[in-house]
């Protein structure tokens, strides 16, 4: 039997250490879940910002001073979005709870009985279901709904001062993550083998853009799509028409999903307010309109066809954080997903160039 070369010895022993490494990591991970939430969303942050304190630093800022330019920026749109948004919020949302009742009524007595006639079904074919009393009972306001959550909340000192605690260690630790990015991804290039360095530097580099054109890209069509259909809707006259936008832009993280909730809950909140069917003739123009818009200008320009994740990838990668993580596992999904699918690319490409897969 022939003796192994060092550099065979060497690449037969990294193996089992980088999979310990990934047990471990993973070990971590679920035991730390609980505690993990200001640091994903501070590490979100600083990855979203990290490109703009890059520029001024080729602007000739320093690395501190761009950080706090870009933190001043993110807090500013904060307190605008805060001010401007949650108060209109609330009220559009305790609007569309209050009207509840009417809508579940306008389903049983008008939609249900003309499907019948239309469909010729009988009565006795479809299911008997009364939630009127459930519906009376559990849906009446927002702020008795965030009166009893902040009266639960409260009710408990250490969970209030552990919330507290969370949240004012987000921007803490986006500062430190944001100022030390770039190093700290050297730093972890480096503990890899020599041999390995350039080839995960490249895999990293195209998970980075893959990532990026997700987080980045997708992120601003979701707030410029949020933004056409909540002012194509205020300009129709839907009085929920903020609420309704910003569902249709969150939606719009999966391709199309966004446009099929806001049109269809556009259509109910138009007819229900104005009775009148010319008013859902609008609502399409509006949701038309921010489709094409989406179609040739925000992707094409803000996304590209970098990001390759298949939607129901997407879809999966969303629920599987939320089952396994919670929070955080909805948070991280889209960028573990992305960075293992480039990894999965690399694997396949090298399959298909090895002797497993050509040879007889």
């Amino acid at each position: 039997m022939a003796e192994m070369t060092p550099q065979q010895e060497a690449v037969i022993k990294r193996w089992p250490l980088l999979l310990a490494v990934f047990v471990v990591a993973g070990v971590l991970l679920y035991m730390l879940e609980p505690i993990l939430s200001p640091f994903v969303l501070g590490a979100l942050i600083a990855y979203l910002g990290d490109p703009l304190v890059d520029a001024w630093e080729r602007r000739g800022l320093s690395r501190t001073g761009g950080v706090l330019v870009v933190f001043l920026l993110f807090t500013l749109l904060f307190l605008a979005a805060t001010l401007f948004a949650v108060p209109r919020l609330l009220h559009q949302l305790d609007a569309l709870v209050s009207r509840v009742p009417d809508i579940y009524h306008w389903l049983t007595q008008v939609a249900v009985p003309w499907l019948q006639v239309r469909l010729d079904l009988p009565g006795s074919s479809l299911p008997q279901m009364d939630w009127s009393e459930q519906v009376a009972n559990n849906w009446q306001s927002v702020g008795k709904f965030t009166a009893s959550t902040l009266r639960q909340i409260t009710g408990s000192g250490a969970s209030l001062m552990l919330g507290l605690a969370n949240l004012a260690l987000v921007p803490v630790v986006a500062f430190y993550l944001m100022r030390d990015w770039d190093h700290l991804v050297a730093k972890a290039l480096d503990i890899l083998p020599l041999a390995w360095q350039d080839r995960v530097g490249y895999m990293v580099g195209e998970a980075d853009e893959v990532v990026g054109a997700f987080l980045r890209g997708q992120f601003l069509v979701m707030c410029a799509l949020g933004v056409i259909y909540s002012l194509g809707l205020w300009v129709v006259g839907l009085e929920l028409a903020l609420l309704l936008g910003l569902i249709a832009g969150l939606a719009s993280i999966v391709p199309y999903l966004g446009f099929l909730v806001g049109i269809v809950a556009s259509f109910i909140a138009a007819y229900a307010q104005f009775g009148e069917w010319t008013a859902l003739l609008w609502v399409a123009i509006v949701f038309g309109i921010g489709q094409a818009l989406e179609s040739m200008i925000l992707t094409p320009v803000l996304v590209g066809d970098r990001i390759g994740l298949h939607p129901v990838a997407v879809i999966f990668a969303l629920m599987a954080g939320g089952q396994l993580a919670g929070f955080v596992g909805v948070v991280m999904a889209l960028p573990v997903a992305a960075v293992i699918m480039v990894f999965v690319r690399h694997a396949v490409a090298h399959y298909r160039a090895s002797e497993l897969y050509h040879g007889e």
